[in-house]
């Protein structure tokens, strides 16, 4: 790497039956944590354990239950999907035509996996490099940006998959991906990468409520600084910031909005609108890998 450190002391780990994204910005350092964990960068500290074997020590061993698919998977257009598979049978050793039969069915590719891989949708194609990847039974099955290049239901389709081979499987399945809201909907935990540093390792629930809800107040011009003060005072209400465009915003319970707003016009303050905002796995994202943004560390 030139003499450059680009990993940080990185720590988390990734469960059977659950599917755990990575995040992080363009350069933060998820591709090179991939590379490590399949072999193809090695670490100069720490261990890497998959199924509890070490990649270092016994690499045979630990990446025989590792599959990979990088972005889309390589497969010979001119060969059929069947033929393809048992093509890296051949290759693999040991994997038998009951098991091909069985991913090709967990896929739902019955009904062209005698069809040549050229006439393959984009999402066909990612199912039977999944399927391929599944072939060999691994513990870990590792997706880098796995939905690129999908339309809206190829992704949709994708993900029910993903969820379905975490769930019936027992499959841990780690997804590097940069679309949030994806994200937010297929995973269940989540690790913010940046700057080579896990800045937060968590369930995606529990992490969108360390922002909690936020309320944002419209006021006029004139009376936004004294809405600010007022705000600011009530026990309740946290971090009141004024947005470039003039609102209000704090941290706050929703259900204690009346209040609030009640102690606002008392004070003299006319409320123009009130919107109740829903933390999102975005928000959070922008907030933790900002210039100066968090530092929160985290250990799965």
């Amino acid at each position: 790497m030139g003499g450059k450190q680009i990993i940080h002391d990185i720590s988390f780990d990734v469960f059977a039956g659950e599917v755990f994204g990575f995040l992080g910005p363009n350069g933060a350092g998820k591709t090179t944590t991939i590379r490590m964990l399949v072999g193809l960068a090695s670490a100069d500290a720490g261990e890497i354990r998959i199924g509890g074997v070490s990649l270092q020590k016994r690499f045979p061993e630990a990446i025989a239950q590792v599959g990979c698919i990088v972005e889309n998977p390589e497969l010979y257009k001119f060969m059929t999907g069947r033929e393809n598979l048992e093509h890296f049978t051949r290759m693999s050793g040991g994997i038998s035509t009951e098991r091909i039969e069985e991913i090709v069915r967990f896929v739902d590719l019955e009904g062209a996996i005698d069809d040549k891989v050229k006439t393959y949708s984009l999402g066909m194609r990612q199912r039977l490099g999944i399927a391929q990847a599944l072939l060999h039974s691994p513990k870990l099955l590792i997706l880098d940006e796995p939905t690129n290049g999908l339309d809206p239901a190829g992704i949709r389709e994708l993900r029910q998959f993903i969820r379905r081979l975490a769930e019936e499987e027992g499959l841990a399945v780690f997804i590097s991906s940069h679309l949030l809201s994806e994200i937010e909907m297929m995973c269940d935990r989540v690790a913010i990468i940046n700057k080579g540093r896990v800045i937060s390792v968590g369930l995606v629930k529990d992490l969108m409520e360390q922002f909690g809800d936020q309320v944002e107040w419209s006021v006029s011009a004139e009376t936004t600084e004294a809405a600010s003060r007022l705000l600011g005072s009530l026990p309740f209400v946290e971090e009141v910031v004024v947005s470039k465009e003039g609102h209000l915003r704090c941290k706050m319970d929703t259900e204690r909005i009346s209040e609030a707003n009640q102690a606002l016009v008392q004070k003299g303050v006319p409320v123009l609108g009130i919107a109740a905002k829903t933390v999102t796995l975005e928000d959070l994202f922008f907030a933790l890998t900002a210039e100066g943004g968090g530092t929160k560390s985290g250990h799965a």
